[in-house]
């Protein structure tokens, strides 16, 4: 409905390829200044608006797979990847628990090292500015990928 309304308004014809959609009590947005490049956060309450923007622009910038461990699709990581490498069977278990935690912890936006600070990581940030406050929902945009 919006589309066709922004169609009559501007006499283009405009087409949606996709959209996104959060909610939480405290939704912040990051467009990156190439503009083919957005984030949108939700919180489970408010915080302070620098803190959400620097966390915002964290995830455009590092592009996580998910929010937290809890919620990262088992499916992204492999143990064959281990397997290939020619590791013994038997290790195989503790090779890939390592392989995981270190993909969790590079790739899940809870987990990351802060870009503005890499000696915490972006929950620790977080909870420095409300100790109760964490990220409930994510969704990231780029007109490249």
């Amino acid at each position: 409905e919006i589309v066709t309304e922004k169609s009559g308004q501007t006499g283009e014809k405009v087409e949606l390829a996709y959209y996104g959609k959060i909610e939480a009590p405290m939704c912040v947005t990051y467009i990156h200044m190439n503009s083919k490049l957005g984030t949108l956060i939700g919180f489970n309450k408010d915080i302070d608006k620098e803190v959400a923007k620097d966390v915002a622009m964290q995830a455009a910038a590092m592009a996580p797979v998910s929010i937290d461990k809890t919620d990262c699709d088992p499916k992204v990581i492999g143990r064959e990847q281990a397997r290939q490498e020619g590791k013994p069977e038997a290790m195989l278990d503790k090779i890939a628990e390592g392989k995981v935690n270190k993909f969790l912890n590079e790739n899940t936006l809870l987990n990351q090292a802060l870009v503005k600070n890499n000696k915490i990581t972006v929950g620790a940030y977080i909870k420095g500015a409300d100790k109760d406050a964490t990220v409930v929902a994510y969704k990231r945009f780029s007109l490249n990928d």
